[in-house]
């Protein structure tokens, strides 16, 4: 058995943190056991599904990596799920339905006052058929044994299924809805594993028994607690945050996907440079039950450690042109996001804005100036200047090393200097001490 999994995404908006975890995982999974993963787009709603967002599901999964061993579509199954349909119907498990939704909704109310859950009352055999009116289909469930399962992250789940209403699988005007084509698909394509939030285990009961009725073994299934802000409540930005988002404030997909990969689990959350490396260990026995705590100051802070230990060979192509490796190895240890790049490589090519000297540092660097002039630039310039400056007047710590960086960068943090001095080069670093000392 080939182990495949499936990320179904409805392109009715972009994707979100919540959904980016959920694909991950169905990735990571399907990596660790040399599977496949694979993307089917959910557009069976016709009318809240745009090409925009598939173009746009597309594009996300692409930058984050995720790139999918096949992709289907719903809406180009249609066929497919009329074959099933029919033959669900033509031995019972498919069945007309014509209530309005405010008679099923009056109904619900007289249960629920009578202390009885509102689950959906079957109509008997030989019941008046309304004129005219085109039915609802709804999947008839087996009320005998409960519905078992051993879920992969919540364990043994158990329902009953006398306390669940016949799920609506067709529209009364032909659409689909989720819980027939999704099995139908699941079963067509071999998918073994289906890794979903929690919200979707009681879809999971319903879903078991249509597997059967198709006649086709059930996938295991990996019901995963959902995502809450790091304050511990559901956050509206959980939902609101996407790629796009997150790419325009320069989060690079290996940090996001380095702290999605862990969370919910207790392996400590660590920075790693390739989908393998992240998939090396995964299993969902390592998942626990408690919601999973996202934080996007957690993202910030990988997204740091990942460029500070980026090779150059990596990250070449989106670097500004011309950028030398000698440039990103000094600067990458002072990134938070790549494209602050940009505000450094004028410091180590061009001429920066003089900052304003104190009066007791001017006679400092003129000092370095003097020093600097006569030093050989091939052998640790930085070091060689600061032990001559220190012996020269007797500074030491930040009142020797902070004039220096404000004349030589016009900045009062950075990179380490060392290198940062090399690249600056002799004559633009004794112009800015110069400069300073007058």
């Amino acid at each position: 058995m080939t182990v495949t999994t499936r990320f179904a995404p409805s392109p009715t908006g972009r994707l979100h943190v919540g959904n980016i975890r959920t694909a991950l995982h169905n990735a990571l999974f399907a990596l660790a056991n040399d599977g496949r993963f694979l993307l089917r787009i959910d557009d069976t709603d016709a009318e809240r599904s745009t090409e925009a967002f598939v173009t746009a599901i597309h594009a996300d999964l692409d930058w984050l990596g995720l790139t999918p061993d096949a992709v289907v579509r719903q809406s180009q199954r249609f066929a497919l799920y009329e074959r099933e349909f029919e033959r669900l119907r033509a031995v019972g498990h498919a069945y007309a339905c014509y209530e309005t939704p405010d008679e099923l909704d009056v109904r619900r109310k007289v249960l629920l006052g009578r202390g009885l859950p509102p689950v959906y009352e079957r109509k008997p055999a030989g019941a008046p058929i309304p004129a005219g009116d085109a039915p609802h289909w709804r999947f008839r469930l087996g009320h005998g044994a409960p519905i078992e399962w051993t879920d992969l992250v919540r364990g043994h789940q158990k329902f009953d299924p006398a306390l669940i209403s016949d799920p609506v699988i067709r529209r009364a005007d032909g659409s689909w809805l989720y819980l027939l084509p999704s099995v139908i698909d699941d079963v067509d394509m071999g998918v073994t594993h289906v890794v979903r939030g929690e919200d979707h285990v009681s879809n999971s009961a319903v879903q078991l028994q249509m597997f059967d009725a198709l006649g086709a073994p059930p996938p295991h299934f990996a019901h995963e607690a959902l995502l809450v802000a790091a304050e511990g409540k559901m956050s509206k930005r959980l939902g609101s945050t996407g790629v796009d988002a997150l790419r325009e404030a320069g989060i690079e997909p290996l940090a996001l996907l380095s702290l999605l990969a862990r969370l919910g689990t207790s392996q400590p959350v660590e920075v790693r440079a390739s989908l393998a490396a992240l998939a090396e260990g995964f299993d969902f026995a390592g998942f626990g039950r408690a919601p999973a705590h996202f934080d996007l100051a957690e993202v910030e802070q990988l997204n740091a450690k990942l460029l500070h230990v980026t090779e150059f060979a990596h990250i070449a192509g989106r670097l500004p042109a011309g950028t030398s490796e000698a440039e990103w190895l000094a600067l990458r240890g002072n990134l938070a996001h790549l494209g602050e790049i940009e505000q450094w490589l004028p410091v180590l090519r061009g001429e920066i804005v003089a900052p304003e000297v104190v009066p007791d540092d001017k006679g400092l660097l003129a000092e370095a100036a003097r020093i600097a002039a006569a030093l050989d630039w091939t052998d640790e310039p930085w070091q060689r200047l600061t032990d001559a400056l220190k012996a020269a007047t007797g500074r030491k710590g930040k009142a020797l090393f902070l004039p220096l960086r404000r004349a030589l960068t016009g900045r009062d943090s950075g990179p380490e200097m060392a290198p940062l001095l090399k690249l600056i080069g002799r004559d633009r670093a004794l112009r800015r001490l110069t400069s300073g000392a007058n």
